[in-house]
């Protein structure tokens, strides 16, 4: 007897726990997958060109909120979760709610997920959403690149469209984020690779990207999203830790796995963060995993006009996963506002219009910058919207691209950027030389 499986996910993990464990073996069914944290997912379809033989009509997507009743409805013995950055409190809280309906409670680990590469693998994962996974990644690349090395990154999967479409995914133009319809949420993890000159694969097939990936790569680099563990087997594993947030190392699912996973852990922000948030994290770490090698960094900012910044009343726009599900109630533009002399940051709540409202009433904490939310065009325009009727002089942009290319503001605006700077040695370039260097 086939045991019957419901994945709860968020269009990523979901779908790949599902194709490396699930998809060819005929001692499970997966009856449904359901799906929170990204809009306009659930009411959709698992497509069976890519479900394989054993579901030929393809796999349901529901919304979460119906995961009692599914359970009953579908006769679903084991309930597997596979989504990413909640509380372990939220985690175990499913898990009842999962039992008391009479299922499993099932989570899959790096042994029975992580597929095994041809080539090196170095990945960047991270304790919390917002941390500074991007900007390491970006150092990583360039370190390689400077010793000589094809590199290509893979990125946690964003698929947000057409999933058939978007099985595997190579971006190495601008014009490639226009093929693919990005979101956003895409261009702001891609377009900083294109910009390098870098390739960058995503999608929903993450053997297949893989395969594809080591054509044309000496080595390859994982670059994580929210706080999720890597879909391939590393051999260096980066984290990114948080002093603005300290104990969420330990908190959070499953960026402790991440923690004690990791061979070297980054501890990012330390210009922002006090030194007694700086140590706490440090202990905390070492305790979890004694062995991992921890390195301080500074997330340097700079502005591309900053004189613009003295004295204005500023709209600031912030990445819009490290202020919602990432728990942070500013970012990298309200630091750079605030530095800049600016005279007031505006609250932009009152001119808020609908899913962009919507998210203000779902993520309280927030209330003097914007989340760049763009999961597609509609959100895009209300995002717009939203920014055009908030009454201030600047915007800042604070997201990984200039939202004024593909937005139209009626008010001048600056960007934002932020760049790993390490502080002492050994550092990532000293390791990295060590261990993929000529000989490694």
């Amino acid at each position: 007897m086939r045991r019957n499986v419901l994945i709860m996910g968020a269009a990523g993990r979901d779908f790949h726990n599902f194709n490396v464990f699930y998809r060819d073996n005929d001692c499970y069914e997966v009856v449904a997958f359901t799906a929170t944290q990204i809009p306009d997912i659930e009411g959709r379809l698992y497509p069976p060109e890519l479900a394989g033989k054993l579901y030929p009509k393809g796999i349901p997507i529901y919304g979460e909120q119906e995961l009692a009743s599914l359970i009953g409805k579908l006769n679903v013995d084991e309930v597997v979760f596979a989504y990413s950055d909640v509380p372990n409190e939220y985690v175990m809280g499913k898990a009842a709610e999962v039992m008391a309906a009479g299922a499993d409670f099932l989570l899959l680990g790096p042994r029975s997920t992580a597929i095994r590469s041809t080539k090196p693998v170095i990945s960047i994962c991270a304790v919390r959403t917002g941390s500074g996974k991007s900007q390491t990644t970006r150092k990583v690349v360039s370190i390689l690149r400077q010793m000589g090395k094809r590199v290509v990154s893979i990125r946690h999967p964003m698929p947000y469209g057409n999933l058939l479409e978007q099985a595997v995914q190579r971006f190495a133009t601008l014009e490639d984020l226009v093929k693919y319809k990005c979101t956003i949420e895409e261009r702001e993890e891609y377009e900083p690779h294109i910009a390098m000159g870098a390739v960058v694969y995503a999608g929903v097939d993450y053997a297949a990207i893989l395969r594809q990936a080591e054509q044309e790569a000496d080595v390859v680099v994982w670059d994580g999203g929210n706080n999720d563990f890597p879909f391939y087997v590393s051999d260096l594993q980066i984290v990114v830790a948080d002093p603005l947030r300290p104990g969420h190392e330990r908190l959070y699912h499953p960026g402790q796995t991440n923690a004690r996973l990791a061979d070297v852990v980054v501890i990012n922000k330390v210009d922002s963060a006090s030194r007694e948030n700086i140590d706490l994290v440090k202990a905390s770490i070492a305790k979890l995993n004694p062995k991992a090698l921890i390195l301080e960094a500074r997330s340097a900012i700079r502005v591309d006009a900053p004189e613009m910044l003295a004295g204005k009343r500023v709209l600031v726009v912030e990445d819009g996963p490290t202020v919602t599900h990432g728990g942070m109630g500013y970012g990298a533009g309200y630091v750079a506002a605030h530095r800049g002399g600016a005279k007031e940051v505006v609250d932009p709540r009152s001119q808020a219009v609908g899913t962009i409202r919507d998210t203000f009433a779902k993520y309280s904490h927030l209330c003097d910058v914007l989340p760049a939310m763009g999961y597609g065009q509609k959100q895009m325009k209300e995002l717009e919207e939203t920014i055009n009727a908030t009454d201030c002089d600047l915007v800042v942009v604070g997201t990984p691209i200039d939202l004024s290319r593909f937005l139209h503001f009626n008010k001048p605006s600056v960007r934002v950027y932020y760049e790993l700077e390490e502080v002492g040695h050994p550092d990532l370039s000293d390791l990295i030389h060590e261990r993929f260097g000529s000989r490694g």
